[in-house]
């Protein structure tokens, strides 16, 4: 498989991603796993891990999975596959947990269009504290209306 290609795969993967992320997100997250995810809306424990973690391990392990396959069974596109799932959980994780939530304390004075508008987003997203109601966006694609 010729580098470009590589590259391709990359960048369809990456972006496939922030569809599995709005997907999961509404109909896993918000759905029929809402008990693992319900810490995330209402913190209900004293520990800087939540349970909703478990997500990230998930797809931490299919991109690990993906490298795997490549290595050992010889799936060609596996490589980029795999780290295609992992540089969006990466930029995922910069955005959502640590700008946006700020589970380490960097990045508290972003204020741009962009920085506002995701911030905003979910801002509305949050204060639906139940299972249903609540928006669910993606973390690159959110609706222009909260870009003010």
């Amino acid at each position: 498989m010729s580098i470009l290609a590589q590259i391709l795969v990359f960048l369809v993967t990456f972006s496939i991603m922030e569809f599995m992320a709005w997907f999961t997100h509404k109909y896993v997250m918000h759905g029929f796993l809402w008990t693992i995810h319900k810490d995330h809306h209402k913190k209900d424990h004293d520990s800087w891990f939540e349970r909703n973690d478990i997500f990230f391990i998930f797809y931490a392990l299919v991109s690990a999975g993906c490298v795997i396959l490549w290595g050992e069974y010889n799936f060609v596109p596996g490589l980029a596959i795999g780290i295609g799932i992992f540089a969006y959980g990466l930029a995922y994780f910069l955005v959502h947990d640590i700008f946006i939530h700020q589970r380490f304390k960097i990045w508290r004075n972003a204020d741009n269009r962009y920085a506002r508008g995701v911030r905003r987003a979910h801002k509305i997203h949050h204060k639906h504290l139940g299972k249903t109601d609540g928006e669910c966006f993606g973390m690159l694609w959110v609706p222009l209306k909260y870009f003010k």
